[in-house]
């Protein structure tokens, strides 16, 4: 009987891009995006809610934001928000049927239609897109 290898790498392996391609790719920046949204939405909340304390209480943490490092991470947030939504209506489309392919026979190597260009496509797409609004974002903030 063969000893089958066992993944070892832990993490490290699971977000290797080269071991699996950018369907991969997409996965994981789909994960990270929605904890990072989710932890935008909570801070959001906690921003929005100072309002309550008066005018200097919304100046003073409004001009949190009013800094590089704010401008930066509001960018990332555009970006995550640009990102998640795009490949999030691939996800769906995807689900639904479009775009996949016709079913095949399951022979080995077992070659997934469902994974076809147009899907990588959109995945290639769904990142230039947020890296566009991420420029744009910027660029309005830093006022260039």
């Amino acid at each position: 009987m063969e000893k089958v290898d066992e993944n070892k790498e832990g993490i490290k392996g699971m977000v290797n891009p080269r071991r699996y391609g950018i369907e991969r790719v997409a996965y994981l920046l789909m994960r990270l995006s929605g904890l990072g949204l989710l932890a935008y939405f909570v801070a959001h909340i906690y921003e929005t809610s100072n309002i309550l304390r008066g005018r200097v209480g919304w100046e003073e943490v409004i001009s949190i934001t009013q800094t590089t490092e704010g401008h930066v991470i509001l960018a990332i947030v555009i970006g995550m928000c640009v990102f998640h939504t795009a490949n999030g209506i691939r996800v769906m489309l995807g689900e639904s049927g479009i775009g996949v392919g016709k079913p095949i026979r399951p022979d080995y190597p077992y070659p997934s239609p469902s994974q076809n260009a147009r899907h990588k496509i959109a995945i290639y797409s769904s990142i230039i897109l947020a890296a566009l609004a991420m420029m744009y974002g910027l660029a309005v903030m830093f006022g260039e």
